[in-house]
């Protein structure tokens, strides 16, 4: 886009444009053969052609002028080549004599960076060594397996190995960590087919589990380690500052376990009761071990029923993942805890949790309320309250043809308003887009009727 959307959000001045080698934009992963196919100008464009990668011509129309878009600051053309169904590699030639990069028509359009996506949560294991083997130039050797100390007790020592480090550094931070599962765990849930048809190449393949699985129970063992004696659950496992730019395996100062908060509590009862559920498929001790786990937390939230928020203590300058309030987290841990257990007491809690304000289509860590919404949807419980069901179902259908009008009227078809753009903002966008998955998932008429009618 024209304008660096971070300096414009944060009200920067002196804005300089972001410069591309080409002013034609494609979908970099591929097309499918059968889909909707858009290419996007942001200069002038009366037609264009599409053409092979030697050059020859296979195809023209015109480009149709959409306008100006106002987040980007560009006029924008369109490109719609939908009915351009051949398989191959091609690039697309505007008629003032620009090229676009090269794209993919194919009916495994997305195969790679599923599968690249799907394997990232690998190379971000904490704890261990990344062999060549499985991790190629990625490859590192052992992080991060020292004892760690509680900040608050420097003489209570704690292992805490294990994990996915965190987005920008190597701390791991229980909520980002219950979010990232449930993603993961969601995925697998409503598309299981897809993850069965792909090999990670992981240490655990070929186990009679799906690596997806493999890779998720990976941290689920971190985070059972994060879990105190009474229930409660540290908030992070990190050192006192950001490592510098240096290989995991060269950061070796102390790690500690920050103190517990209850939106980390929450979190933790609400993804093991989750996992709980998924993994009695496939070892039945290890989804007790998860249940029983978020019981005892459970048992934490039912004492301390005030918000116990987290502030990085003097002397630490890691992630904070604060929150203003733990009312979705809280909803959450309670309709996992129903799904999983069907006792009414959980149903009835999160009836009451739904007395309070907050948005029951967010999927972050810091607003999860429709991570709840989507289990409770999802749960097959036939104690659950069909009026509920409805309107968690109606929450997500309305905030997906909210995002839809937006991403109209954007010429680069983001469903994005300005103030959306900052530090991240590619987490936005994607959340999103699962918005957009869910509501087409559970606007599926015959699946509902069928569980209307069971």
């Amino acid at each position: 886009m024209g304008i660096n959307m971070a300096d414009k959000y944060f009200g920067r001045k002196n804005l300089k444009p972001v410069t591309f080698d080409t002013h034609i934009f494609v979908n970099q992963a591929g097309y499918y053969p059968k889909q909707k196919k858009l290419a996007v100008f942001n200069s002038s464009c009366v037609d264009f052609k599409i053409v092979s990668q030697n050059g020859e011509s296979l195809y023209n129309a015109k480009a149709d002028y959409f306008g100006y878009d106002e987040n980007s600051g560009d006029e924008i053309y369109q490109a719609d080549f939908s009915d351009f169904e051949n398989i191959g590699t091609f690039r697309i030639v505007s008629s003032n004599g620009e090229k676009s990069k090269l794209f993919t028509i194919s009916p495994k359009a997305n195969e790679k960076v599923f599968k690249d996506v799907t394997k990232a949560f690998y190379y971000l294991r904490c704890g261990c060594g990344l062999d060549k083997k499985y991790a190629g130039k990625w490859s590192h050797k052992k992080c991060h397996t020292d004892i760690a100390v509680e900040w608050e007790n420097r003489s209570k020592k704690l292992d805490l190995t294990g994990g996915w480090h965190d987005a920008g550094d190597y701390g791991r931070y229980v909520t980002a960590a219950s979010c990232a599962l449930a993603h993961m765990l969601f995925a697998y849930t409503m598309f299981p087919d897809a993850f069965d048809k792909i090999s990670l190449n992981i240490p655990e393949s070929n186990n009679g589990v799906p690596e997806i699985l493999s890779e998720c129970r990976y941290e689920l063992e971190w985070l059972l380690k994060m879990q105190k004696e009474d229930g409660g659950v540290y908030h992070k496992a990190t050192t006192a500052h950001h490592a510098p730019f240096v290989m995991p395996e060269d950061d070796n100062a102390q790690m500690y376990a920050l103190p517990v908060s209850s939106m980390a509590v929450a979190d933790f009862v609400a993804i093991c009761a989750m996992a709980s559920q998924i993994y009695k498929k496939f070892d039945t001790s290890f989804a007790a071990k998860l249940l029983n786990a978020a019981e005892k937390s459970y048992g934490w939230l039912e004492k301390n029923p005030q918000f116990i928020g987290f502030d990085n203590p003097e002397g630490c300058g890691t992630g904070g993942y604060g929150e203003r309030d733990d009312n979705d987290n809280r909803f959450w841990a309670e309709v996992e805890m129903f799904c999983a257990t069907g006792d009414k007491k959980y149903h009835r809690a999160l009836k009451k949790s739904l007395e309070k304000d907050f948005p029951l289509f967010a999927l972050g860590y810091a607003s999860n309320g429709g991570l709840a919404a989507l289990s409770y949807i999802l749960c097959d419980n036939l104690d659950k309250d069909i009026t509920l069901d409805k309107t968690f179902r109606e929450e997500f259908s309305m905030k997906a043809n909210s995002l839809k009008a937006t991403a109209d009227k954007c010429g680069y078809l983001a469903a994005m308003k300005t103030e959306d753009y900052g530090w991240g903002s590619t987490m936005n966008l994607l959340k999103h887009a699962m918005i957009f998955i869910i509501a087409d998932y559970i606007s599926d008429e015959k699946q509902y009727h069928d569980y209307i009618c069971a």
